[in-house]
C-alpha cells in the first residue's frame, strides 16, 4: 500500500524561484506541488483552506508585505496546520530566531542541494526539525554562549536601526516606548562592546546577527 503524497505549497514572490522549486520537487517521488503563493498573505489563505502538508516559505515578500515569519506564525497557530519549512537566502540570527519562534519546523538556505531540500521537506512533513547545518551551528553557538547574545527583541531593534530608522520610528514599528528603545540600545552597545549606533550596526553585520 503506497502512502499518500506530501502536498506542498510554494510561497515566494519570485516566479523564477517558484518555477525552479517546482521543477526540483516534481521529480521527487511522493511530492505534489499543490499550490503556489506570491505573497505571504496568500500563503496564509491557501494554508488555511486545507489540503497542504508542508509550506515552503520565503521570508521577504517586498515592501509593505507581510513577513514570512509573521505568515509562519499565522499558519502554525491553527489546529491541524501544515508544517512550515523556511527557505531563504538569509542566515542571520535575527531571521533564524524570528522563524523558529514563529513555529517553523525547519530553516533551509536556498543554495541547498536538491537532495538536502527533499530530505528537509520529508523531515518537516513528519513533524520533526529540519535545520540547515549552518543554521543549526548558529543556534548551538547561541546556546553555548548565552551571556553575550542579543535577545530577539534587541535583534529586531538593531535590524531597524541598521535600516536607517530613528528611535522614534523604531518605537512605532515595534510598539515600544522611546525609553524602551533607548534601553535596548544601551544593552546592545554593552553586549557588542561599542558606543554608537553606527558601530553597533557594523559589529552586528560583521557577525551576521542582522542583515544589511
Amino acid at each position: 500500500m503506497t502512502s499518500a503524497p506530501i502536498r506542498l505549497l510554494l510561497a515566494d514572490d519570485h516566479p523564477v524561484v517558484r518555477a525552479g522549486l517546482r521543477a526540483v520537487l516534481d521529480t521527487e517521488p511522493g511530492f505534489v506541488v499543490a499550490a503556489e503563493a506570491a505573497t505571504a498573505e496568500h500563503a496564509v489563505e491557501l494554508a488555511a483552506a486545507g489540503g497542504i502538508d508542508v509550506v515552503l516559505m520565503d521570508l521577504q515578500f517586498g515592501p509593505g508585505r507581510m513577513h514570512g515569519s509573521e505568515a509562519t506564525a499565522a499558519i502554525t497557530g491553527r489546529p491541524g496546520a501544515p508544517h512550515v519549512l523556511v527557505l531563504t537566502t538569509y542566515d542571520t540570527d535575527a531571521d533564524i530566531l524570528a522563524a523558529v519562534e514563529s513555529g517553523a519546523a525547519g530553516y533551509l538556505l536556498k543554495d541547498a542541494p536538491p537532495e538536502e531540500l527533499a530530505a528537509a521537506v520529508r523531515t518537516a512533513a513528519a513533524g520533526q526539525s529540519a535545520l540547515a547545518p549552518a543554521v543549526a551551528h548558529r543556534l548551538m553557538d547561541r546556546m553555548r554562549t548565552p551571556a553575550g547574545n542579543l535577545t530577539k527583541r534587541e535583534l529586531e531593534v538593531l535590524q531597524l536601526v541598521g535600516e536607517g530608522l530613528s528611535n522614534q520610528q523604531v518605537s512605532k514599528a515595534l510598539f515600544l516606548s522611546q525609553a524602551t528603545v533607548k534601553s535596548h540600545l544601551v544593552h546592545i552597545y554593552a553586549k557588542l562592546g561599542v558606543d554608537s549606533r553606527t558601530s553597533a550596526v557594523a559589529a552586528a553585520t560583521a557577525r551576521r546577527l542582522i542583515r544589511r
